[in-house]
């Protein structure tokens, strides 16, 4: 596939055939809109995803996600090319490169705004080279210290995620008396490591870790108290999309929803997190969560006289 076509069925036109566009200028994070929540899509170039098993797991058919959603409307297009799924293995930073690296160059030249979902330094630097414009670092600089100094000195924003342990740890280590406030503390820890590289404090963005070594129950608690996670004073990241959690909850005859199943309850989230002012949404279907937020922006609005 071109890497400035619309997949097909996407966009405007519903031909079978690719349809060439003109090249975009080159999105940049500044532009973002402001008066509603943000709506980031997930693309994962792997063959393990937890979320779709696999099915963007090659160059093409991720370039052709990651356009579907760009032209109904995501903001930013978040790429991996690792799973963080409980359990996940590890692959080197050249496979995940020769994964994600040919995706962000055709996103980016077709006009979109990418970040590149990673916990390795020299891949966050291949992406940021590559037009990626966010780095989002799931493991909290637990995997890769010296991410902070790339961080320093790229200026690129930054997703600080809360995480205990790694993908074959974290389970183990969901032991809180006081979930929120140990998030929130454990987040501030980090940050001041961030400080201390240089990192600005508007570069940072917070995203509390759903599912990452949380029980159902304590991410329902975190979700209930976003208000403390905003009072680190930075922009907030809910990234509850197709997660575990959301599947126990829709459990039907005593079997857990599958991940394509747990869409509307994700929208369901979008809607309350854009309401309490997350500045952004991490979500693999983008259609109803962009509508999602575009109502909470309607409902937050003040009132006017008729």
């Amino acid at each position: 596939m071109d890497s400035l076509a619309a997949a097909p069925g996407t966009g405007p036109a519903t031909s079978p055939l690719p349809i060439l566009r003109k090249p975009r200028p080159v999105a940049r994070f500044e532009d973002l809109p402001t008066e509603r929540t943000l709506v980031m899509g997930i693309v994962n170039v792997t063959p393990d995803s937890f979320s779709d098993g696999g099915k963007h797991a090659t160059a093409d058919t991720a370039i052709a996600a990651g356009l579907r959603m760009f032209y109904a409307g995501a903001d930013i297009i978040d790429v991996g090319g690792e799973s963080t799924r409980p359990g996940a293995e590890d692959v080197s930073p050249e496979e995940e490169q020769q994964r994600v690296i040919p995706v962000i160059e055709a996103l980016v030249k077709a006009g979109a705004l990418v970040s590149i979902d990673t916990v390795r330094a020299s891949t966050a630097a291949a992406a940021l080279k590559a037009g990626a414009a966010i780095i989002n670092d799931v493991s909290g600089l637990t995997i890769e210290p010296e991410m902070a100094e790339l961080v320093a000195s790229s200026k690129a924003p930054y997703i600080l995620t809360h995480r205990r342990g790694d993908a074959r740890t974290m389970n183990s280590l969901a032991e809180y008396k006081d979930v929120a406030g140990e998030v929130v503390a454990e987040l501030a820890g980090v940050r001041d490591k961030l400080y201390a590289a240089g990192v600005s404090q508007d570069q940072i963005i917070i995203d509390p870790g759903l599912g990452f070594a949380k029980n159902d129950a304590q991410n329902w608690e975190l979700l209930q108290n976003l208000d403390q996670l905003e009072s680190l004073g930075h922009r907030l990241l809910v990234g509850a999309s197709r997660k575990r959690f959301l599947g126990t909850l829709l459990t039907v005859a005593g079997k857990s929803a599958a991940p394509q199943e747990r869409d509307a309850a994700t929208a369901a989230i979008t809607a309350i997190s854009a309401y309490r002012g997350a500045w952004a949404v991490r979500v693999h279907d983008v259609g109803p969560s962009l509508d999602a937020v575009k109502v909470a922006a309607r409902m937050a609005a003040p009132r006017t006289s008729q």
